[in-house]
């Protein structure tokens, strides 16, 4: 059997993945992380309700990955339930896109590392992975960055001390872009800071465990909760914004998770197609190559 947690799977994304999993992989178990335990049964029993089947594949979990005794006690559980097994695979999908830069790096970035430190000793080697979920916002917002802070976000040997510092620099603006700007950090978008230490972070955690396979990758643009709102202030329909559904945002995931990608640390598309840290890279362009 092969255990897998997924963070932040009670909806969206992470739902989906948990359901693609399922549907596809028979030999799997899925720790269903929620923030919310209520929740995390409620989508446990939507899952039922289509297959019946994954009622005994499926653990749901109170995990807020900001929260050290909300991890601690997840790990006692996974530790329970697989006794002497190993972990097979980490997705970190909780994430958040609204509020402050603070709290929008504690979730997408340090609740990243919080997980791993936690769960990645757990892993199996040398088949073990670890999925992040980030997003093309994170090379995107590199590309605005200054040329020393780009070979920063993208260097393989960078350290979780160098991430912080650069998060730290960022948290410490006052003002707006311009003032970010000024300061070779790139355009200020708060979503993008995250997701460019995410990326960042995984080649750090890559780094440290070559005997892992850790990526990341983006869903691609995915109709959920983070980013219904935009289609809303734009007033037009998710559809009429590109945006597709969750089950579509499981395609790089799922080849990471299951698939055989060469490397480590990497950054993969929404067609899984490994692309850059510092520029954006569309579905169906050729892949990135160093």
């Amino acid at each position: 059997m092969k255990y897998i947690l997924i963070t932040g799977a009670n909806k969206g994304i992470g739902l989906a993945s948990v359901e693609k999993v399922l549907n596809t992989h028979s030999d799997t178990h899925i720790f269903l992380g929620s923030r919310d335990k209520d929740r995390g049964f409620a989508a446990k029993r939507d899952l039922m309700n289509k297959n019946t089947d994954i009622q005994d594949r499926v653990s749901v979990l109170q995990l807020d990955v900001t929260n050290t005794e909300s991890i601690k006690n997840a790990f006692s559980e996974v530790e329970h339930k697989i006794k002497d097994n190993t972990l097979y695979g980490i997705v970190n999908n909780a994430g958040v896109a609204r509020g402050s830069l603070k709290h929008i790096l504690d979730v997408n970035v340090s609740g990243i590392h919080r997980i791993c430190a936690a769960f990645i000793p757990l892993l199996s080697r040398p088949d073990g992975r670890v999925v992040n979920v980030t997003s093309a916002a994170g090379p995107s917002y590199v590309a605005t960055c200054s040329q020393a802070n780009q070979d920063l976000l993208t260097k393989n040997d960078i350290s979780w001390t160098e991430v912080k510092a650069f998060m730290g620099l960022c948290l410490n603006v006052q003002g707006g872009a311009n003032d970010f700007k000024s300061q070779g950090l790139g355009s200020g978008s708060h979503y993008g800071i995250s997701k460019a230490c995410a990326n960042a972070l995984t080649l750090h955690l890559a780094h440290q465990n070559p005997n892992l396979k850790i990526n990341a990758c983006t869903p691609g643009f995915i109709e959920t909760d983070m980013t219904r709102p935009m289609a809303v202030y734009n007033n037009k329909t998710p559809q009429e914004m590109g945006m597709k559904p969750p089950s579509e945002g499981t395609i790089s995931i799922m080849h990471l998770l299951f698939g055989d990608p060469p490397g480590n640390g990497r950054y993969y598309g929404s067609d899984a197609l490994r692309s850059p840290l510092d520029r954006y890279r569309s579905p169906g362009d050729p892949p990135y190559v160093d």
